[in-house]
């Protein structure tokens, strides 16, 4: 019977069926959850699909838990200040959380007027970034951090801020100077010259940068769940075998439970990774130089 499972399943396809996305949501062994299909919007040479897939759902239920956090949390630290007590509970928790990224990660890396209207973004980055890692690890659930299109957008998202709150941090001229930078101690024509080569340079340094942000979190997050999912498919390569089914049975769950263990180590990593240099990029083109 474990030949016949190992020989119809295929491990591979397991694999890539639980880390990538899809227009239905698996609930086994009790059923699958099936997302509407629209019609795609054709706008010429492209074409755009609105259709809910697994992915966009556990987006809205992270974007929901990160709400719940903040709301639930701001409530409990009023009703706890009224009762002049110190923060506890849940709600001390992620008090002691906030303030870390807003001054050993915001703060440190933009200065504390530069940085507080970015306390938001990066807060918002850290949370749901950090649900969407954690809601990967559930049994039925999905994580849209392996999904290359979401952390390419999140990246978008600081490089949009980054560009657009240095243009207005430094004006048009000086904004100009992080692309074409001047060269001292030599001649106005060197100078110019020089700054025209390093021009595509710095280009291509802006956009190595979200590059960069999106494919770490997207490939920490992906390989996790690549080994987590090949060791429990080492029990349908080997389980069928007599005598040593019951050793790689018991030796590949300890195994995975502790990669799982590790994996939500990982989560929480990646996620702070990303709003650490998120933070450090846009404190950078605040202050340049």
């Amino acid at each position: 019977m474990m030949m016949q499972a190992a020989e119809k399943m295929n491990i591979g396809e397991m694999v890539m069926h639980h880390a990538g996305d899809a227009h239905e949501i698996d609930f086994e062994p009790l059923g699958t959850i099936h997302l509407p299909v629209w019609d795609a919007i054709h706008l010429g040479p492209l074409t755009l699909d609105l259709s809910p897939t697994r992915h966009v759902v556990f987006m809205i239920v992270a974007a929901v838990l990160v709400f719940l956090t903040m709301w639930l949390t701001g409530r409990a630290l009023v009703k706890q200040g009224a009762d002049r007590k110190a923060p506890k509970g849940f709600a001390g928790a992620v008090e002691g959380l906030v303030l870390y990224v807003r001054d050993d990660v915001v703060f440190a890396a933009m200065g504390r007027a530069n940085g507080a209207r970015f306390v938001p973004l990066i807060l918002t980055f850290f949370f749901f970034i950090l649900y969407g890692n954690l809601l990967g690890l559930l049994p039925w659930g999905a994580a849209f951090t392996s999904n290359i299109g979401v952390t390419v957008g999140l990246a978008l998202i600081t490089f949009l801020v980054v560009e657009i709150a240095g243009m207005r941090k430094l004006g048009f001229s000086g904004y100009m100077g992080t692309i074409f930078p001047h060269i001292d101690g030599m001649g106005k024509g060197g100078a110019t010259t020089v700054s025209l080569l390093m021009g595509p340079v710095e280009l291509l340094g802006k956009l190595t940068k979200p590059l960069a942000l999106a494919l770490r979190l997207f490939g920490n997050i992906l390989a996790g769940h690549f080994v987590v999912l090949s060791f429990l498919g080492l029990i349908f390569m080997f389980g069928h075998m007599p005598g040593i089914n019951w050793g790689v049975g018991i030796g590949t769950t300890l195994l995975v439970v502790a990669v799982m263990l590790l994996e939500v180590i990982v989560s929480l990593v990646q996620a702070y990774v990303f709003a650490l240099l998120s933070a450090t990029f846009i404190g950078m083109m605040q202050e340049h130089h």
